[in-house]
């Protein structure tokens, strides 16, 4: 039995998820849209057979679950609508950018007939999995702490500036898009955080999301978390967690690629030679999802996890001395 999926927003993760969908055993498309005709004219490039519907009303009729790439704006009136409906909400994050219009959506999904998951890409990969076992068989030892890097000549990158809400400081920036991914990280493999410091840095133009970010975080045994965040330069993209462990550290690298070291050179954990990283990601998150939708333990974000990372989110962007 196949779930139906509706997909609402057709930017790169939509259209991403669309094109997993349609590989994965377990879903079929009944509908996508986007108000955007030039995303959809993108979408019926790539994939011709695509469903598009004339509104975003008509894309979620009939729909088992409904994944939503849309900007955060009107993320929690799709899911609402979808969740009343008695269907499945998978969203992309953050929930929202105001934490308590972000709360009531959270406390109004659990009410629902099926759970709001949230797709922070890395909860269902191998490198979690791997991470995973290395910390219960205690190769990492004790964990002391994670480390958090990120550099970018310049944000938005280059593929995403189609998305020129990501340039923006009421809904955009990495803060919101990347490290909210690492926050999560932590936060499955630490436990709950709570924000010390953070020493955000904004151009002169007030509409522009962030520059550089600083900031450190603690677990609540006093394990940190640091973040050294800048944009501006000239190299490649640079995106590294490395979670400190007494016998053995770990570091992902560009999300999916995971790295160890026990003192000396740094080493493959995961082997990506006979699969792409980012298909795999996808492939495993809707194979999760699947199990989401029949009521089954999955590794998905839940819509609660994703909240706790949207506050620690927006009080680091209002900066904390």
């Amino acid at each position: 039995m196949t779930h139906k999926m509706a997909i609402i927003g057709l930017g790169i993760m939509g259209r991403r998820m669309l094109e997993n969908a349609l590989r994965h055993s377990a879903f079929e498309i009944s509908g996508v849209w986007d108000p955007s005709p030039a995303s959809v004219a993108k979408t019926l490039e790539l994939m011709p057979a695509a469903p598009v519907a004339q509104s975003a009303q008509a894309a979620l009729l009939g729909a088992d679950v409904v994944y939503l790439a849309c900007p955060p704006g009107p993320r929690k009136t799709y899911a609402l609508q979808a969740s009343a409906a008695g269907q499945g909400v998978f969203m992309e994050k953050p929930l929202g950018t105001d934490n308590a219009q972000s709360r009531d959506l959270v406390a109004q999904l659990a009410r629902g007939r099926l759970p709001g998951v949230v797709n922070f890409t890395q909860a269902a990969s191998r490198g979690f999995d791997e991470l995973r076992r290395a910390i219960q068989t205690g190769e990492t030892g004790e964990l002391l702490g994670i480390d958090i890097v990120v550099n970018y000549p310049a944000w938005p990158r280059a593929w995403q500036k189609d998305a020129d809400w990501l340039r923006l400081r009421e809904e955009g920036g990495y803060t919101r898009e990347v490290i909210s991914h690492f926050l999560f990280l932590a936060g499955r493999f630490l436990g709950p955080l709570t924000l010390q410091q953070a020493l955000p840095r904004y151009p002169l133009d007030p509409a522009l999301c962030e520059l550089d970010m600083l900031a450190r975080l603690t677990t609540a045994d006093g394990k940190p978390v640091t973040i050294m965040a800048t944009t501006g330069g000239k190299q490649p993209d640079r995106q590294e967690v490395t979670v400190r462990g007494t016998r053995m550290n770990h570091q992902f690298r560009e999300f999916f690629q995971l790295w160890r070291s026990d003192g000396g050179p740094w080493v493959e954990a995961v082997d990506w030679s006979t699969e792409d990283p980012r298909t795999s990601a996808l492939q495993r998150q809707l194979s999760e999802l699947d199990l989401c939708l029949k009521g089954k333990p999955h590794k998905l974000a839940t819509a609660e996890e994703a909240l706790a990372v949207q506050e620690l989110v927006e009080a680091m962007l209002v900066g904390k001395p």
